[in-house]
C-alpha cells in the first residue's frame, strides 16, 4: 500500500456556526483556500451557498475536466474548447426519514462533456480520448465501484 496518495479535505466550522453554513478547507496542506458551503432548502437550509451535493458535483466536474486534458495532452489532442456539467439528482425523502423506502444519497448523476478538438482531429480519437478519460477518471470510478468508508469519534 506504499503507493497510496491521500487526498483530504476538512471542515472547520466549528460548533459555533449555525447548522446551515459551515467552512470546509480543501486539501492537506495549506492551500489558503476555503470554501463555505450552505444546507439545501429542500433539507431546511437557505441554499445561499454551495451545499455538499453542489461539492460532489464539482469533484466529479473537476476531475473529468483534468483527465480529459491530461489525456488529451498525451495523445496529442489538441482541445479548443472544454466544458463538463455535472448534475446530481436527489429525492431528500429519505435524507428527511419521511420515506425510508427511499435511498440516502443521490439517485442519478449526469456528466456531460462539450469539447471540440483542433480541425482536422481524427473523430476517433477523440472517441478514444472520452473512453480513456471515463477509464481512469478517479471520482467516477469511485462512485461506480464503491469504496469502504470509515468513521471515527474522538471525543474531548
Amino acid at each position: 500500500m506504499e503507493h497510496l496518495r491521500p487526498d483530504r479535505a476538512r471542515a472547520i466550522s466549528g460548533a459555533q456556526t449555525d447548522p446551515f453554513h459551515g467552512i470546509v478547507v480543501p486539501g492537506g496542506q495549506d492551500y489558503g483556500i476555503s470554501w463555505p458551503f450552505g444546507i439545501h432548502s429542500a433539507v431546511g437550509g437557505f441554499h445561499d451557498g454551495p451545499n455538499p451535493g453542489d461539492l460532489l458535483c464539482a469533484a466529479l466536474a473537476s476531475c473529468l475536466d483534468s483527465t480529459l486534458r491530461i489525456i488529451a495532452d498525451r495523445l496529442g489532442v489538441r482541445l479548443t474548447s472544454l466544458e463538463v456539467d455535472v448534475k446530481g439528482e436527489i429525492d431528500v425523502h429519505g435524507t428527511l426519514a419521511v420515506d425510508r423506502e427511499v435511498p440516502v444519497g443521490m439517485q442519478s448523476m449526469h456528466c456531460e462533456v462539450e469539447l471540440s478538438a483542433a480541425e482536422g482531429t481524427d473523430p476517433q480519437l477523440v472517441k478514444r480520448l472520452l473512453m480513456a478519460a471515463e477509464r481512469s477518471y478517479v471520482n467516477l470510478q469511485t462512485l461506480r465501484h464503491g469504496v469502504t468508508v470509515e468513521t471515527i469519534l474522538h471525543l474531548d
